[in-house]
């Protein structure tokens, strides 16, 4: 999981703001809110990365978007 987490955080900022993007982003940054929780063992990252994959398409996706272009990475809710 760990070698998810800094692939995800090793992307250049155009491409994290291509993947925060609806239907995208809730798969890429779902799956990295999950790896994140799993490798630092924080249930609360994990269970996000859950909400983020069955809701991250629909509506979440704008957080990711705006934390993206702002602080150049993604919130993590923890």
């Amino acid at each position: 999981m760990r070698d998810i987490v800094i692939f995800f955080d090793r992307l250049p900022w155009l491409i994290r703001l291509i993947l925060a993007f609806p239907f995208i982003d809730g798969i890429a940054y779902g799956i990295y809110r999950i790896a994140k929780g799993i490798d630092e063992n924080r249930m609360g990252i994990f269970i996000a990365g859950i909400v983020w994959l069955l809701a991250g398409w629909a509506v979440l996706w704008i957080i990711d978007l705006i934390t993206v272009i702002i602080y150049g990475r993604v919130t993590v809710f923890a």
